[in-house]
């Protein structure tokens, strides 16, 4: 098996900043390992403050420039960047299940989503319009012109390595702004690698800048109080979502942020069983069920829920599991060892009140970071894997009688990601997707991501959309002139 790493080659796994692969000013290094083995892969440069305030001064430099460049122009290179994502799709793809742990088919799926967000923000570049109007009193005109934001700061996860970036740089880019992305310390390789690919095709200097670091907490709040920087944009806990909020706040910038989620995945007596179970495995079972849209929560309505349960039950147990690069592997390693052991607690915390444990349930010996996946049954209300965002291969299955009480329950969360249905009623299904508070809803599918349709929740799940033409939105800001014209 040859090594993903060697198409990023040692220049390339140093910070990128302006027109320059760099060392962190401090020298020093840190290891990303592969989840499944526990090997060190690669070192990269740790930033400090210093490599962060190097990265503000040139995306700050490089601003007027990109903002002045004709939206055909950045078009081109969004549409050039697609077209080298998909062309290198099988060497990116192995890179991001070398350092991630996702099967390599998922690390496939994940390039040609993340290389679409770059296809479809390039259609959108050319299409960012004002408009002009008459006042209603008469006298003068009314005159909307869309600017780019300014500098933006990206803070994004380790789920989805390539795709989360994209996400946010391509919207930026086509609006007109520059970007300083922060990696997650388990997953930068991937980053990296865009960058590169992004300055082979082109992309000026400054505009894309990538800066890795362990020290994510001093170096992303000295962006963030620098006055330049105009638009944050996180994905990742609720909780660190607050503090980035906070610190926001001090120069009252424009956030996008997408954070925790507790998705209900609703299964109604009169669903198609054989979609609805193809669309729990994929809900619950898509990137190892490491997503903020995974469903945490699986209410099965009491007439089907033996049935669901067995044949749910049935299909999990039957899923391989082991290192994302072999053949035949369905459910790859966790991020870490952490990641692992709250997994373990949570179950361990659910049969303690009585849940009972129909597949898996056992953190498995051996190197690696693996946990089988895991269907639950008899699940107590109080159990903490109903309350928390579960962020693995485990399923609890919860009975429900009525709509009005599946609704109560589902909705009985701080958070509003996104909830699932499945039903081949269609009033009932309009009515699950008004009475759910989330800011998506999948009705008879398990998978809701598209770049073309606008990503985001509500409640403490976030704040803004990603994707679609409201994604775009998120990086103009709008200025008013008003001509006299009696």
């Amino acid at each position: 098996m040859s090594d993903p790493t060697n198409v990023l080659a040692p220049e390339h796994r140093r910070l990128r900043i302006g027109d320059t692969w760099r060392d962190a000013a401090s020298g020093a290094t840190f290891a990303v390992e592969d989840p499944a083995t526990g090997q060190t892969i690669a070192e990269v440069a740790d930033a400090g403050v210093a490599d962060g305030c190097a990265a503000r001064d040139a995306a700050s430099t490089a601003m007027a420039q990109w903002a002045a460049t004709p939206p055909r122009k950045r078009s081109e290179l969004l549409t050039a960047t697609h077209r080298a994502l998909t062309e290198r799709s099988e060497e990116v793809a192995r890179l991001i299940t070398l350092e991630m742990g996702k099967p390599l088919a998922e690390a496939r799926a994940e390039v040609a989503y993340g290389a679409e967000f770059f296809r479809w923000f390039a259609e959108e570049a050319v299409r960012v319009e004002g408009r002009y109007s008459t006042a209603p009193a008469g006298g003068y005109r009314i005159l909307t012109v869309p600017k780019p934001v300014g500098p933006c700061v990206f803070v994004t996860p380790w789920n989805f390595p390539l795709a989360m970036g994209a996400r946010k740089i391509a919207p930026a880019l086509a609006a007109g702004c520059t970007t300083i992305t922060k990696p997650a310390a388990q997953t930068p390789l991937t980053m990296l690698l865009l960058a590169r690919i992004m300055e082979e095709v082109g992309v000026p200097p400054g505009v894309v800048n990538v800066v890795t670091t362990k020290r994510s907490g001093e170096v992303v709040s000295a962006l963030l109080a620098d006055g330049r920087t105009r638009k944050l944009s996180f994905t990742g806990s609720t909780e660190v979502g607050r503090v980035l909020l906070r610190q926001a706040a001090d120069n009252v910038l424009r956030t996008s942020m997408e954070l925790g989620g507790n998705a209900a995945l609703i299964v109604c007596a009169d669903a198609d069983l054989d979609v609805a179970l193809d669309g729990a495995m994929v809900a619950k079972m898509r990137n190892i069920g490491e997503s903020c849209i995974a469903a945490n929560r699986i209410y099965v309505e009491e007439p089907v829920r033996e049935e669901f349960t067995a044949r749910f039950a049935e299909r999990m147990g039957a899923l391989s599991v082991g290192h994302g690069l072999d053949d035949g592997v369905d459910v790859g390693a966790l991020i870490d060892d952490a990641s692992v052991t709250t997994i373990d607690k949570l179950v361990a915390d659910a049969v303690e009140r009585g849940a009972r444990v129909l597949v898996g349930g056992e953190r498995p010996d051996g190197p690696g970071h693996f946990y089988p996946p895991t269907v639950l049954v008899d699940v107590p209300e109080d159990a903490r894997m109903l309350r928390e965002e579960i962020f693995g291969p485990v399923a609890p299955i919860i009975p429900f009688t009525s709509d009005d009480e599946v609704l109560a329950k589902a909705n009985d969360t701080e958070h509003g990601l996104v909830g699932y249905v499945f039903t081949r009623d269609l009033q009932r299904a309009i009515r699950f997707a008004e009475g759910l508070d989330t800011g998506m809803v999948g009705i008879n599918r398990g998978l809701i991501s598209d770049p073309s349709a606008p990503f985001g929740g509500v409640k403490q799940s976030g704040i803004g959309k990603e994707g679609s033409h409201e994604g775009i939105l998120e990086y103009l800001d709008l200025t008013y002139a008003a001509i006299d014209l009696p």
